[in-house]
């Protein structure tokens, strides 16, 4: 479903502007557009993208870097121009320009039509960990123990010790000013964060809920993650 109306976004308007996530939930639909370009044709020749974050200290050839994540399950397997893609540098020296230029570019696009994004068990959407503020925009911030051991679970870094404790992350206000937000949750380890940013208060002490009040913002969650 999320491939599908990436597809549809793409497909209204060829220059589309797409915001793209990084982990294990987003691979299927990375999949999927390969499949959709490869077998129905969808072309990604006018399409800009722009992820959410990047390991502070990673250079991104890095085997858990974020942009080898998108080369690999996207980028290198479509018709994507690769100045148009765009990933923080994590080994950016001034990092408050990074961010800045980061903000920059999306404005200079016209913002962004479709961002694509997960949800941490504690409730983060990008880096953006309890406690974010609602007009936060791009920026380094600490990660919290409970991403950092959620990261070390074997599935990429395979000791807490490996994994870096700051990262770039586009904001909360910067997420919320794509003109459409399609969150996905897999998992029932993801049950009681999309619960809260679903049924409870928006508050900054769950991301995610902060979501609510967006004018085109959809979650799609599995079964195992709604607890149906």
């Amino acid at each position: 479903m999320a491939a599908t109306l990436i597809a549809r976004a793409i497909r209204a308007r060829p220059e589309a502007v797409i915001g793209l996530a990084t982990g294990s939930t987003p691979t299927r639909c990375y999949g999927e557009l390969v499949r959709l370009h490869r077998e129905e044709g969808l072309s990604f020749a006018g399409v800009r993208t722009f992820n959410l974050d990047e390991y502070l200290g990673l250079p991104g050839d890095h085997g858990q870097g974020y942009r080898r994540f998108m080369q690999e399950q996207l980028f290198e397997r479509i018709d994507i121009r690769p100045w148009n893609t765009h990933v923080l540098d994590g080994m950016a020296r001034d990092t408050g320009a990074e961010c800045a230029a980061f903000e920059h570019r999306i404005a200079a696009v016209g913002g962004v039509d479709l961002w694509l994004l997960g949800i941490g068990a504690n409730g983060h959407i990008a880096f953006n960990e309890p406690g974010s503020a609602a007009d936060s925009r791009t920026r380094v911030v600490d990660l919290s123990a409970e991403t950092i051991a959620a990261n070390s679970d074997g599935r990429f870094f395979k000791d807490p010790a490996e994994v870096p404790r700051q990262a770039l992350t586009a904001g909360i206000a910067t997420i919320r000013a794509a003109r459409r937000i399609v969150l996905l949750a897999t998992g029932a380890g993801k049950r009681a964060a999309l619960r809260t940013a679903v049924e409870g208060p928006s508050t900054e002490s769950c991301p995610a809920s902060l979501l609510q009040g967006h004018p085109d913002c959809l979650f799609l969650a599995d079964r195992e993650a709604w607890g149906a």
